[in-house]
């Protein structure tokens, strides 16, 4: 039997000139980021190694760290209740809104639906913060309104998603026997997708108890002003309190949440 010879296609000489090039603008991007980085100028190895030590070790040693853990546990627990509120809200505001946005239910006009939620997700949630703080003040209600007007935007996508899904079966069966249009969605889509709903705002406060930490910074409630008060002070013990206790809270509440959506899906 006579071999088969496979032979590959050559290469055309504009491949070689294109992967030149890039080769060569990452060798040069790369030797002008690096050729006046001095590191041991720009970065302070006494500095930071002295800041991670009060950081790790300060919450178990410091005395004045220590005696804050009440104090500071019950500001975590206000974290964890604006996070809670901001995205129950959301949760049952971007309902409509997934409606609006689903292609099978709104038909033409999920366009302005997705719209909408596109726009909302525009904005990061600090951005959010800050106007609300502007608007109603210092404290709580701010984070919350922030989570909620940004839980919406996600989760009416993730919900709009969830709705486009489903099994078209029992809505044409309830459309044939004269349901009206409510009654479809009551008795043929709410109960296919509210497992899932509810699960994607189990994942949602997940996500919004790291943000309702970050929009304390800005007035918004919870932890966060402690938290920026205490590094700019270079309070490192006081820091590293802070952050032990939201670790501890954030991982709790993962497990929680975890074992919840196990249950539900």
């Amino acid at each position: 039997m006579r071999e088969i010879e496979i032979t590959k296609p050559k290469k055309p000489p504009m491949y070689w000139v294109k992967l030149g090039g890039i080769v060569a603008f990452i060798i040069i991007a790369y030797s002008i980021a690096f050729t006046n980085l001095d590191l041991d100028s720009a970065f302070r190895w006494e500095q930071a190694s002295t800041m991670l030590q009060r950081l790790i070790l300060g919450p178990f040693t410091d005395a004045a760290a220590i005696e804050r853990i009440p104090e500071l546990f019950m500001m975590m627990m206000e974290t964890v209740a604006i996070a809670y509120a901001g995205v129950l809200a959301g949760s049952i505001l971007a309902i409509p809104f997934a409606f609006f946005a689903s292609r099978n239910i709104a038909k033409r006009g999920s366009i302005g639906g997705k719209g909408v939620l596109n726009g909302i997700r525009s904005f990061p949630e600090l951005l959010f913060a800050i106007i609300f703080v502007s608007a109603v003040g210092i404290g709580p209600l701010a984070g919350v309104l922030a989570i909620t007007i940004n839980s919406v935007g996600m989760l009416g996508k993730l919900y709009s998603e969830v709705i486009e899904s489903i099994d078209q079966k029992p809505l044409e069966a309830l459309r044939a026997s004269g349901a009206g249009k409510i009654q479809v969605i009551w008795y043929g889509v709410l109960p296919q997708v509210l497992p899932e709903f509810m699960s994607y705002a189990l994942y949602r406060y997940e996500i919004d108890l790291r943000s309702a930490t970050v929009l304390g910074m800005v007035g918004a409630g919870g932890l966060g002003a402690p938290l920026i008060i205490a590094s700019r002070s270079r309070e490192w013990e006081q820091v590293g309190m802070m952050l032990l206790i939201i670790i501890v809270v954030v991982t709790l509440v993962d497990i929680l949440s975890r074992n919840i959506r196990k249950r539900i899906v």
